[in-house]
């Protein structure tokens, strides 16, 4: 995806800023002011012995600097920190239009910008801890930074409606992985992926979720949050399943949920039909059919 170019130390500062939480923000420019403030009220000895000019000149530059780096670099923090709070609000604001929406063509209308505080709210609301990348640097086209435990995991994101995505971008992350010693990875469209591209993460710790899969996740993870009577959900299009047949769908082993009839698609058990929990990822309760 295109990215905007960088005018000045100052902006990737904030931007750098704008990836903490914005509580962090405050904290560091406060800490910023405190200590730069210090090593501008010292006083330059006027005094000095031979030999100690340089010392002199050394201590004049950083008292100026400070002067200066006392107010500026804590209002670049704090600028961050306001940054990081409306990006915090976006995202949320993403998640409850995108789950209170009919159909999974909510995704169509945003920005690539708007994709990617989506797909990393998304994980965060399972649980994941997130980092966005932005795809800045040599770095494969990452734009997030899962992390879970001791386990790393990498994300690309795709907003791309008119095109399938292909097999070289499922390729170069796998690759980037290894690199990388990422337990796992996955890559995120609001459109779909080639069949070329699906049959090359299959049987690979390479997730691919389209459209209809994110649609499906986010309204799956935001009903979770909502402390209301548990009632059945409809099969969701976050996971592939088959239409339910006549026979009643059993409740989980695990949560009690009502379950929904699945498809294994990878492993020894490819192709075979199973009984999932309806609350998946959340819960990941099984029955074999039969």
């Amino acid at each position: 995806m295109a990215r905007r170019k960088k005018t000045s130390a100052a902006e990737d500062l904030m931007d750098l800023v704008a990836m903490l939480p914005w509580w962090a923000g405050v904290a560091l420019a406060l800490v910023l002011y405190v200590v730069l403030h210090r090593v501008a009220s010292q006083q330059v000895a006027t005094a000095i012995q031979p030999g100690q000019v340089g010392a002199m000149v050394t201590q004049t530059l950083w008292k100026t600097l400070a002067s200066f780096g006392q107010y500026l670099l804590p209002l670049i923090c704090l600028a961050g920190a306001g940054m990081s709070a409306w990006q915090r609000r976006q995202r949320q604001m993403l998640v409850a239009d995108v789950s209170q929406s009919k159909a999974a063509d909510a995704l169509d209308g945003m920005s690539w910008q708007e994709f990617e505080l989506l797909v990393g709210e998304a994980f965060r609301l399972q649980g994941y801890a997130v980092t966005e990348t932005g795809g800045h640097g040599a770095d494969g086209g990452i734009d997030l930074i899962l992390s879970k435990g001791s386990e790393k995991f990498l994300v690309q994101c795709k907003q791309w409606k008119a095109f399938k995505v292909g097999v070289d971008v499922v390729r170069e992350l796998y690759g980037v992985m290894a690199a990388k010693g990422a337990a796992g990875g996955f890559v995120v469209t609001s459109g779909r992926f080639t069949e070329d591209a699906a049959g090359f993460a299959n049987g690979r710790n390479v997730m691919l979720i389209d459209g209809p899969k994110l649609y499906g996740l986010i309204r799956q993870v935001q009903s979770s949050k909502v402390s209301a009577p548990a009632r059945p959900e409809t099969t969701s299009p976050a996971e592939t399943a088959t239409p339910v047949d006549a026979v009643p769908a059993p409740t989980c082993p695990v949560c009690s949920k009502s379950m929904v009839k699945r498809t294994a698609k990878r492993g020894a058990n490819a192709g075979s039909e199973f009984w999932g929990c309806s609350e998946y990822p959340a819960c990941r309760g099984t029955r074999q059919i039969g």
